[in-house]
């Protein structure tokens, strides 16, 4: 599985979007937000349950329009 994450700094703000580009005909955008955090690098824990959400969602529905 690929999940790619693009990091966009825009003045004092930090912009992130997490695409995938597993899937062969499709690219989905699963999440675009920006980091309010001033601490550490990582991802919210919210916003890495809501793009694991939405992958699987994204899967569901590129296997519904291969059939």
């Amino acid at each position: 599985m690929r999940v790619m994450e693009i990091v966009e700094r825009y003045r004092a703000d930090a912009y992130r979007a997490i695409y995938t580009t597993h899937f062969a005909n499709a690219i989905y955008v699963l999440h675009v937000f920006q980091k309010k955090s001033k601490r550490g690098i990582a991802t919210p824990k919210p916003d890495i349950d809501l793009i694991k959400s939405r992958l699987a969602e994204a899967q569901r529905d590129y296997k519904g329009r291969q059939n």
